[in-house]
């Protein structure tokens, strides 16, 4: 076996692990690089032939972990993509939502030449045909002698950790890990053990909060509606707009939430939200909790819907994607609401660097959309409590777990001193070797 690091080494996101066996290469997980850079690093050529790769193993759907994908097929690659069942039905969702927003920037662009999308709807909807999956703790072969089994992670419906075993040496990949006691998804099984591990450090420096996020964000809700203001959060379509909708529901079951509208205007969050309700299983939620947390705020599914929003005065909630205020519904709301002080933007979840929602929560005076400035008068928050990533002590509960001492773990998804952090803890804990790649370093894995 061998290890090619071709995208998450050394920053966060753009995940794709180039693995070698027997003459054959496969891909775990195939996203998009987001942040500076992100557009050029998207459009160069991977360092292999993408017809040449025999099959992508996929941990998730976020796009980070799974963007790529349509991509890689405009370019050549024909082989299956393997995921869990829910993860399949994330990716339904959204890779033509994520190819609709590229080919909208890519018609946004002031160039005289015609700028291309990486790829388009269609493309999109053309690499979903051969999306392949299968079920949690299921070995199966991708070929005669690689086997791969899905497990649990935690992260968001479908995510996994994978295992990958040729017989000879087993390669295992944690993919996005899910923290131990969450408010909607279930704790991340334990990985038994592996010859070599590959380990995400989202938050390898840092420890989640320990407040109460219900609390948290009820008492951004009350000082925004006592300025008679509007509350914007721009969040995640998959996995954060969920955990709103949770944390509101319980809200309103204690009467602590004003009675104002709540508006969830985001069509790929409402999708993944009504998808949650067919994997409670992988959920702390009973059917029918699932069911009322949707009755929570109302969808807006069509544009015009979505204009209508931003003609009222009164106090409400909006919940809109994307996360980072990068692109989609959420830019046409900052416009309204970013320039008053009565209002507040609330950041729920990880701000790229080079993303809108980075400049706002690091003290942006001005923010820019669509070739306008505006002012940013609206009060900025955030709550780091609704991560769905495990902080570093989570990590290491996780790699407790492990019977035996891996050969090497690699650590990747992080920024480089969320990484380097990471790195002495699990030497000092563990004793283990422990190493950082950089973007295009290979390794043999004997």
């Amino acid at each position: 076996m061998k290890i090619t690091f071709l995208g998450a080494a050394g920053q966060v996101t753009g995940s794709k692990y180039l693995v070698q066996d027997e003459g054959l290469h496969f891909l775990v997980d195939c996203g998009l690089f987001q942040g500076i850079g992100s557009d050029q690093k998207n459009q160069e050529s991977l360092p292999i032939d993408p017809s040449s790769i025999h099959a992508v193993i996929l941990t998730h759907a976020h796009i980070d972990h799974s963007g790529y994908i349509p991509a890689l097929y405009k370019k050549g690659f024909k082989g299956k993509v393997y995921c869990t069942k829910g993860t399949y039905e994330l990716c339904q969702i959204l890779l033509p939502d994520c190819a609709s927003i590229l080919e909208e920037e890519a018609e946004n662009k002031s160039t005289d030449v015609k700028v291309l999308p990486l790829y388009t709807k269609i493309d999109a909807l053309h690499a979903l045909k051969f999306f392949h999956y299968v079920e949690y703790n299921t070995a199966f072969k991708v070929s005669e002698t690689l086997q791969v089994t899905f497990h649990p992670a935690g992260h968001i419906v479908g995510a996994s950790f994978v295992v990958l075993s040729n017989g000879k040496q087993t390669l295992s990949f944690s993919g996005d890990l899910g923290r131990f006691n969450q408010l909607i998804m279930k704790a991340p099984e334990s990985l038994q053990k592996t010859d070599y591990l590959v380990m995400e450090s989202t938050y390898g420096d840092r420890l989640h909060s320990q407040t109460d996020p219900i609390e948290e964000l009820r008492k951004v809700i009350d000082e925004t509606f006592a300025r008679r203001g509007v509350l914007v959060i721009p969040a995640f379509a998959v996995g954060r707009t969920q955990m709103i909708l949770y944390c509101l529901y319980q809200l309103k079951l204690q009467n602590l939430l004003p009675n104002i509208p709540i508006f969830l205007d985001s069509p790929t969050g409402i999708q993944a939200s009504n998808l949650l309700c067919r994997f409670t299983q992988q959920t702390n939620l009973s059917d029918q909790e699932c069911r009322s947390l949707l009755q929570v705020a109302k969808f807006m599914n069509t544009v015009q819907q979505s204009k209508t929003i931003n003609h009222m005065k009164n106090p409400m909630i909006i919940i809109s994607a994307s996360g980072m205020a990068q692109g989609g519904r959420i830019m046409h709301h900052l416009k309204h609401f970013v320039t008053d002080q009565k209002n507040t933007i609330l950041f729920v979840g990880y701000q790229a660097e080079g993303t809108g929602g980075y400049d706002l929560v690091h003290g942006a005076k001005e923010i820019q959309i669509e070739d306008e400035t505006y002012s940013v008068k609206a009060h900025i928050k955030t709550i780091d409590s609704f991560s769905a990533h495990s902080d570093y002590n989570e990590i290491l509960k996780w790699l407790s777990f492990i019977q035996d001492s891996p050969k090497k773990l690699f650590i990747t998804h992080g920024q480089p001193e969320s990484a380097a952090a990471l790195q002495e803890k699990i030497k000092e804990r563990f004793g283990w070797e422990v190493l950082v790649p950089k973007h295009l370093d290979s390794f043999d894995l004997e």
